[in-house]
């Protein structure tokens, strides 16, 4: 079964604050239309690169609400619920549910190592808060803990409400895992930006990814040749953005104040810094920042 509106680029969508690292509701749309009109076709929301961590589960409900309302049903919404106990993550399935997003996902619980078993009682209780709605497991072992292992992912395709991975772990062997062992069934989004075309040509449908927003062409470009089988050149794409990505990843701030203040750089909305502990922007990266916003700039121009 191929889930088209589960195809494509996905970026993952970024906490927007005003200057006290409070949420900022304006700026949220404001990066959701920005998105949209650089023609992704879907948006990730309230995932890693959303600090979800870092943000109260209200919070969370506001920056989805915002989004729905402004580009609700103008591209897919998939909505991550997961927090680190099952009653929250409940509430924002249910939540999710209500406003009418495609698709939940949701990380395996954090810090303790649970048993398969309890992983699986978590992650269909989020499904039962969420009945109408399609559900992604997101598999990102280096920073969960915990890896979908395939007999726990043969468990939860038991719930028919699962319909995908969203595969962030650094193999893309298991991209090719998830899809022989869902015998059609599953869609996977490839996670790890720096293997896009790997993933893709392995056969991911599609890339969530935390740094598609700060270069939503180069991805939209790479997958469209993809699409049509020329490889080689979205190889070429890929190395550079590679470089790019080493270069986000370089400054002594995090790498989402870096790629928030290079969006703005490039002529984006102002999405504010990171939430502490995230280290901020420092003055001594502003030339940094600039010479990667260019570097972009540039690149865009060459392959797009």
């Amino acid at each position: 079964m191929e889930h088209t509106k589960y195809t494509g680029i996905f970026p993952a969508f970024y906490a927007c604050y005003d200057d006290n690292q409070d949420v900022s509701l304006s700026r949220v749309r404001a990066l959701a239309r920005f998105l949209v009109d650089k023609g992704v076709q879907g948006l990730y929301v309230n995932g890693s690169s959303g600090e979800c961590i870092y943000l109260e589960k209200e919070e969370r409900m506001a920056i989805l609400e915002a989004v729905m309302e402004e580009v609700g049903g103008q591209c897919t919404v998939i909505a991550h619920v997961a927090c680190n106990n099952t009653r929250s993550s409940m509430e924002l399935a249910a939540h999710a549910e209500k406003l009418g997003v495609d698709a939940i996902a949701s990380i395996p619980p954090i810090y303790f190592h649970l048993p398969e078993y309890a992983i699986k009682e978590y992650w269909n209780s989020i499904s039962s808060a969420a009945p109408h709605t399609d559900f992604f497991l997101y598999n990102i072992p280096q920073l969960a803990g915990v890896a979908l292992t395939p007999s726990l992912f043969l468990e939860m395709l038991k719930n028919p409400r699962v319909v995908g991975v969203k595969n962030s772990s650094l193999s893309a062997y298991d991209i090719e895992t998830f899809l022989r062992l869902g015998e059609g069934r599953i869609t996977v989004f490839n996670g790890p930006d720096e293997q896009f075309v790997a993933g893709r040509t392995t056969g991911a449908a599609g890339g969530i990814g935390g740094t598609y927003a700060a270069m939503p062409e180069l991805f939209l470009k790479m997958d469209q040749l993809i699409r049509e089988n020329h490889v080689s050149e979205a190889a070429l794409i890929q190395h550079e953005v590679n470089a790019i990505i080493e270069d986000l990843c370089s400054l002594r701030g995090n790498m989402y104040a870096v790629i928030k203040k290079v969006i703005e750089l490039n002529g984006g909305p102002s999405l504010g810094g990171v939430r502490s502990p995230l280290p901020q922007l420092s003055r001594e990266d502003m030339p940094k920042a600039e010479a990667v916003a260019s570097r972009i700039r540039q690149t865009v121009k060459r392959f797009v």
